[in-house]
């Protein structure tokens, strides 16, 4: 079994990238394969709505690294989204990513049906549950089992590289996602 792990955060090794480390982590201590994959040096557009995606079954026309990494989700079993709050939202980079992915998915085989997903965000002081809700929306949309995290939502306060490691509630949700995704994989893939 394997899950790839997005940081939708333009900051390479920054919070949002540790937190969805952290919960990769957890998962790799129960023996799953595990990847993580930063946007941070990525170029994904935004989705520009040409439908060439109807056509094309299962592939995006726009040329960037966006299908690289569309191509390794497919083969993966789960799927982790991190994201930072930017103005109480996602950043452009996850969000350009849900989409093209939402599209081509829903336009394809959507191979991510019935597949886990896990929302994690790193925050400064507020919008974690907005931006949750937007993670988890994407899940939903494509079909995906949204994997429950505790013992509260999964997010984690913090602004410099570093904080959010201080925020040990925080970390234990995020830990805790991980041990959950590992136990409902097993469960669904005996």
């Amino acid at each position: 079994m394997k899950v790839i792990g997005i940081s939708g955060s333009p900051r390479k090794k920054g919070n949002t990238e540790f937190l969805v480390q952290l919960a990769l982590n957890e998962m790799k201590k129960e023996g799953i394969d595990t990847e993580l994959i930063s946007l941070a040096d990525k170029i994904v557009n935004p989705c520009n709505a040409c439908m060439a995606c109807e056509k094309h079954k299962n592939q995006c026309a726009i040329p960037d690294d966006f299908e690289s990494i569309f191509l390794r989700m497919r083969e993966a079993d789960g799927l982790i989204l991190g994201t930072p709050v930017y103005f109480g939202s996602a950043t452009p980079n996850i969000k350009s990513f849900m989409d093209r992915a939402g599209f081509v998915c829903r336009r394809g085989e959507n191979f991510l049906y019935r597949k886990p997903g896990a929302p994690v965000v790193a925050a400064r002081r507020a919008g974690q549950n907005f931006t949750l809700a937007e993670l988890t929306f994407f899940f939903l949309a494509v079909g995906m089992i949204v994997v429950p995290g505790s013992p509260y939502w999964t997010f984690a306060i913090g602004r410099d590289i570093g904080d959010v490691e201080k925020d040990l509630e925080g970390v234990e949700s995020i830990s805790n996602l991980g041990r959950n995704m590992a136990w409902l994989l097993r469960k669904i893939n005996p």
